[in-house]
């Protein structure tokens, strides 16, 4: 597969701040948001406004990264997951009238270091993961992980300590 090699010293591209040495794969849509040095995005990827990733991440293909997601340094994310920014969303206001960036609150989501996310989980806003949690592949995330913690199921549940 084709990519982009970003190797100068902090780009500026479309918007985004790109770190050192950033591989950004083809059918990235990234915007408004930064990406830290030796990361790599696959192909597929969205990343929203005011997102942020951290030094030596891998974010896996067909992933949604929204507005208001920061994640830290060396985290790993699988293949197809899910941020979510808001817990109340709609279309428009009770009026009648499409909503708008005023007519909602982005609530942020973090995902600490060394934190590993499986593939196809969903991880709802208003949350944090802890450092080297892992995230189960498919589970659906609705509170906080401890840090060094196994979690998994729909909802994610606690499984073990690491």
């Amino acid at each position: 597969m084709e990519k982009i090699s970003i190797n100068n010293d902090r780009q500026s591209l479309n918007n985004v701040h790109i770190g050192e040495n950033v591989r950004i794969f083809n059918f990235v849509n990234a915007y408004g948001c930064s990406i830290g040095d030796n990361s790599k995005i696959g192909a597929f990827v969205e990343i929203q406004k005011g997102a942020s990733i951290g030094k030596n991440c891998k974010i896996s293909s067909h992933t949604f990264i929204c507005e208001g997601v920061h994640i830290e340094d060396n985290v790993f994310v699988g293949h197809g997951v899910m941020f979510t920014n808001d817990l109340f969303p709609r279309a428009t206001n009770a009026d009648g009238s499409a909503q708008t960036e005023a007519d909602w609150k982005v609530i942020e989501t973090t995902v600490k270091k060394g934190a590993s996310i499986g593939s196809n989980a969903s991880i709802l806003c208003g949350i944090s993961i802890g450092e080297n949690a892992l995230i189960g592949a498919g589970s659906v995330v609705t509170k906080d992980v401890p840090p060094n913690t196994v979690v998994a199921g729909v909802p994610a549940r606690v499984i073990k300590s690491i």
